[in-house]
């Protein structure tokens, strides 16, 4: 039949706003801390519950250290509450000044994807170097991004 449509309900699209945008990678870098975070705890309770340990006797971390043998997990877990807090604000600054576009959303997804490449090497084969390597590319998106928002902030007083 002509003119009736598709049998089926027509899905709408939505398409986000620039400002919200902004956002993605904001949540995916809380989603990637919330996968490192269970990676952590996966391996710390295996550790202790194949190990016998007490609860008690890993209570501070000099304990931890002494008494669990793989800490990447907790030590990238640690990492991502390091720099992520600088991504973090320059997020809520870009949504709060408007200022969305493409070069600060590329940096913001550089780095949330470098901080990944991070993650990765870090709760894996955790070579020093490559991490480090990729570290320091993060962090040079992040200052970047930070520059880039206080430059515009300035301009727009």
């Amino acid at each position: 039949m002509v003119g009736q449509g598709p049998p089926y309900p027509r899905t709408r699209t939505r398409v986000l706003a620039p400002m919200q945008s902004i956002l993605l990678p904001g949540f995916a870098l809380a989603v990637l801390t919330f996968l490192v975070w269970c990676r952590l705890y996966v391996e710390r309770l295996g550790q202790m519950k194949r190990e016998r340990i007490h609860p008690q006797a890993v209570a501070s971390s000099a304990q931890m250290a002494a008494k669990l043998q793989d800490t990447r997990a907790a030590d990238n877990f640690r990492n991502l509450f390091e720099l992520p807090v600088l991504f973090y604000f320059a997020i809520a600054v870009a949504v709060q000044t408007g200022q969305g576009g493409a070069l600060v959303l590329g940096l913001a997804w550089a780095f949330v994807a470098l901080r990944v490449v991070h993650s990765a090497i870090h709760c894996s084969y955790n070579k020093v170097m490559h991490r480090f390597t990729v570290y320091v590319l993060g962090a040079l998106c992040l200052w970047a991004l930070l520059a880039v928002l206080a430059l515009r902030l300035l301009q727009l007083g």
